[in-house]
C-alpha cells in the first residue's frame, strides 16, 4: 500500500505516509512543560505505527499575548532551555518506535482567543495585526501589535527553534491556519496595517516568512519546516484558492519543506472542526491544487480515517502524506491494523467532538467518545484479571457491548443477552441516515470484537429474574437502554403517528409532508434525513433553541445550516397540542394553528428501560447498571461506563 511507503520531508526520512495532526490535549504541566501523560499519549500512537507525530500548539513567548490563567499555561511552551528535557524525553521515546517528531509552534491565537479563558483570566491581553473585536466576545478589542513586538515574536521563534532542535526533535510545524494569529497577518480581512507587515501580499507574508527564516537560522538550513495553511476560508473577504497557491509557492521559495493543508476559519459557516454531517475528504481537492504548483510534499487530512479513502488519495497523487487527528484519538493502532489488513479491527472516529473538543472547552483533558483511554494511556491500560469470573451482560447496545468487550479482554467468561434480533441498541436506528454511517461501522466494530474475544452472544433472549438466577453469574451488568417517550395527547393513537426510532427502523414510512415533535438532536437528524428524501418537514420545539443538546457548537451550526439548506421549517417555543386526521395542532408564538401533514414523528426524548432493575431489586449478584437504563444520555456516556465497569471487574 502507498500508505506504508517511506517518505521524505526535506532531509527527514519518515517510515510511512501517515502523519498525526496537531490537537490540543490539555495534558501538559501547569508551568508549560510537557507532562509524562503527554509522553504516554504520543508513545501510544508511535507504538501504533504512525510515521510522523505533530504535537499540539506550543507557545514561543509569554509576555506579548498572555497565555497564563492563574499560573496555568493554556498550551505547552518552548521559551526556555529548561523545557529541553521533556522534549528530549518525548523525542527519544518516539524514536524507539521509529516515529519522527515535529513540534507545532505558534505565536498565539490573536483575536480568536476563547471566551472562557478571557473571562476567567484577569488582565488578559489580546493582540492582532490590527485593532479589532475579539471573535468570541466583540465587547473586547484585540489591540494592534507594534512593529517592535512583531520583531520580538520573530526572534522568539528562532529561540524556540533552538530549544526544540537541541532536544532531538526532527521538525517544526508553523501554525499558520484557521484564522489564528499568523493567518490573521496573511489575510486582508483581518490585517489592515499600513507598515511593512500589511498591505499587499508581500507585506502580509512578511511575518510568516521572517518566522521561517528565524527557524532555519537557528535550527539549521536543513532542519525541516512544515507550514500549516488554510487554503480557503469559505468566508466572504477571506482567502481564496488562487491566492493560497501563490502563498504556497512563496513558502517553498523561502525554504519551507512541506505544506500541511487546512481550510476554513472561525467565521466559516461550517466551522473549523470536521463535523459529523459532512462527507469525508473535503480538503483533498485543495491539496491536489497545491500539489500542482509546488515540488515539496503536501500533507492533507479531514476525516481520512477510512483506509480505502486514505490509500486512494495517495494512489491518485493528490497528496504525499495523510494526516489523521481525531482518528488516532479513537484508534491509536490504526496504522498497524491497516498495514496488517485487519480492517474490521479499525475503530472509526464518530466526529461528534464530545470526547475531544467538548471536554477541552470544559477545562478537561482531551479524550475520545470511543476511546476512554485516550489521555489516560498508562492509567487505563487493560490488564489481565487476577481471577476469571463469569459475567452476564443484559443488553446489546453500545454500553453492553463495550462492557462485554473489555471484560473479555481481561480474561473473563462473558455472556451477553439481547432481546432483539441484532446487536446495537439505539445505535441501529441512529445509523440509518447516510450521514450517520460511522455509527453503523461502530456497531460492526463492537460486534466483531466481542465475537473474536469469545463472548457468548444470545439474541432473542429476554432477561428475567428467574433466568438470571438460573445462569448464576458472578457479575451482572444491566444495559437495557431506553425507549421512546410517547406523550399523552389527543390523537396519539392515530395511524399517522410514529416514533423517530420506529421510523428509522422502517416500521412505518413517512408521507410527503411531516411534522416532527421535538427539536433536539434526534428530531433534527430525522428532519434532515427526511428532507434529503424530498419530504416537506416542519420541526416543532417547545424551547427557544433547536438542537440545544449538541455539545459542540460547530456540529450544531453545521446541522442547522443543512436543515436550512434543505428547507426544513423550525418552529421554536411551540408545543404540539393535538394530532388530527390531516396533521397536527400546535400552539406557540404565532398562536394556535394547524399544520397539515401526512405523518407526525415523535422525537420528544427517551425513557430509561429500568423494569428489569426494579424486578431484581437487591438480589445477588448486585446488578450494575450502565448506559441509558441509568439515564438517557449520549454515546460517550454509554461507552465510557461500559469501559470503566469492564475494566474494574
Amino acid at each position: 500500500m502507498n500508505l506504508f511507503e517511506p517518505g521524505r520531508i526535506g532531509m527527514l526520512s519518515i517510515r510511512n505516509r501517515i502523519v498525526m495532526a496537531a490537537m490540543a490535549t490539555w495534558l501538559h504541566e501547569p508551568d508549560g512543560r510537557l507532562s509524562k501523560r503527554d509522553i504516554d499519549f504520543y508513545v501510544a500512537r508511535a507504538r501504533g505505527g504512525v510515521g510522523l507525530i505533530v504535537t499540539m500548539c506550543v507557545g514561543i513567548e509569554r509576555q506579548i499575548e498572555t497565555k497564563a490563567e492563574d499560573g496555568f499555561f493554556v498550551q505547552p511552551m518552548a521559551d526556555k532551555f529548561a523545557y529541553v528535557d521533556r522534549f528530549s524525553q518525548l523525542a527519544d521515546a518516539l524514536h524507539d518506535y521509529g516515529t519522527k517528531l515535529a513540534i507545532q509552534l505558534t505565536p498565539g491565537l490573536g483575536r480568536v482567543f476563547p471566551r472562557h479563558i478571557i473571562q476567567a483570566t484577569e488582565g488578559m491581553q489580546l493582540v492582532a495585526p490590527s485593532a479589532q473585536p475579539c471573535f468570541y466576545d466583540p465587547s473586547v478589542t484585540a489591540r494592534a501589535l507594534t512593529t517592535e513586538e512583531i520583531e520580538r515574536i520573530v526572534k522568539a521563534f528562532g529561540f524556540a527553534a533552538r530549544v526544540v532542535s537541541s532536544a532531538g526533535v526532527d521538525a517544526i510545524e508553523i501554525h499558520g491556519h484557521l484564522g489564528y494569529l499568523i493567518d490573521q497577518f496573511m489575510t486582508p480581512i483581518w490585517n489592515h496595517r499600513k507598515d511593512k507587515y500589511g498591505g499587499d501580499l508581500d507585506g502580509r507574508l512578511r511575518f510568516p516568512l521572517e518566522i521561517v527564516e528565524a527557524i532555519k537560522s537557528n535550527a539549521g538550513r536543513d532542519f525541516p519546516v512544515i507550514f500549516k495553511c488554510s487554503i480557503k476560508h469559505y468566508l466572504e473577504g477571506g482567502r481564496e484558492v488562487e491566492e493560497s497557491l501563490e502563498i504556497a509557492k512563496r513558502l517553498e521559495e523561502a525554504g519551507v519543506d512541506a505544506i500541511d493543508i487546512s481550510a476554513r476559519c472561525f467565521e466559516s459557516v461550517y466551522g473549523r472542526e470536521y463535523p459529523t454531517y459532512g462527507p469525508p475528504g473535503q480538503y483533498v481537492e485543495l491539496a491536489e491544487a497545491v500539489k500542482k504548483v509546488v515540488k515539496i510534499p503536501v500533507i492533507v487530512g479531514g476525516a481520512l480515517g477510512y483506509p480505502e479513502l486514505a490509500e486512494k488519495v495517495l494512489e491518485e497523487g493528490k497528496a504525499d502524506f495523510i494526516s489523521l487527528g481525531r482518528g488516532l484519538l479513537t484508534d491509536p493502532e490504526w496504522p498497524n491494523k491497516v498495514k496488517e489488513g485487519r480492517f474490521d479491527d479499525v475503530k472509526i472516529c464518530l466526529r461528534d467532538h464530545e470526547g475531544c473538543m467538548g471536554r477541552t472547552r470544559a477545562y478537561r483533558y482531551a479524550s475520545c467518545t470511543l476511546n476512554p483511554a485516550a489521555g489516560m494511556e498508562r492509567e487505563f491500560t487493560i490488564t489481565p484479571s487476577e481471577g476469571r469470573k463469569s459475567v452476564l451482560v443484559v443488553g446489546g447496545g453500545p454500553a453492553g457491548m463495550e462492557a462485554a468487550r473489555v471484560a473479555a479482554l481481561r480474561g473473563h467468561e462473558v455472556t451477553l443477552w439481547e432481546r432483539s434480533s441484532k446487536l446495537g441498541g439505539n445505535l441501529v436506528p441512529a445509523s440509518v441516515p447516510d450521514f450517520k454511517q460511522d455509527y453503523k461501522r461502530l456497531i460492526e466494530y463492537l460486534s466483531t470484537q466481542i465475537k473474536k474475544l469469545g463472548v457468548k452472544v444470545e439474541l432473542h433472549k429476554e432477561a428475567t429474574a428467574k433466568l438470571i438466577q438460573k445462569a448464576k453469574p458472578e457479575v451482572l451488568i444491566i444495559a437495557t437502554g431506553a425507549t421512546p417517550v410517547v406523550p399523552e395527547i389527543s390523537g396519539i393513537e392515530k395511524a399517522s403517528v410514529v416514533t423517530a426510532v420506529d421510523l428509522l427502523l422502517g416500521k412505518k414510512e413517512a408521507g410527503e409532508t411531516v411534522v416532527i415533535a421535538g427539536g433536539g438532536l434526534i428530531g433534527c437528524e430525522v428532519g434532515l434525513y427526511l428532507a434529503q428524501k424530498a419530504k416537506k418537514v416542519t420541526i416543532v420545539e417547545m424551547t427557544k433553541n433547536i438542537a440545544s443538546n449538541i455539545t459542540f457548537v460547530d456540529n450544531r451550526t453545521d446541522l442547522l445550516q443543512r436543515l436550512a439548506e434543505t428547507g426544513v421549517e423550525l418552529l421554536t417555543e411551540t408545543k404540539l397540542m393535538e394530532i388530527i386526521d390531516d396533521g397536527a395542532v400546535v400552539n406557540g408564538k404565532l398562536g394556535r394553528r394547524t399544520i397539515r401533514a401526512d405523518t407526525v414523528v415523535l422525537a420528544v426524548g427517551l425513557r430509561s428501560e429500568e423494569g428489569l432493575l426494579k424486578v431484581l431489586g437487591g438480589n445477588e449478584p448486585t446488578p450494575i447498571a450502565i448506559g441509558d437504563c441509568v439515564e438517557p444520555r449520549k454515546i460517550i456516556n454509554a461507552i465510557w461506563e461500559g469501559f470503566r465497569i469492564g475494566r474494574l471487574i
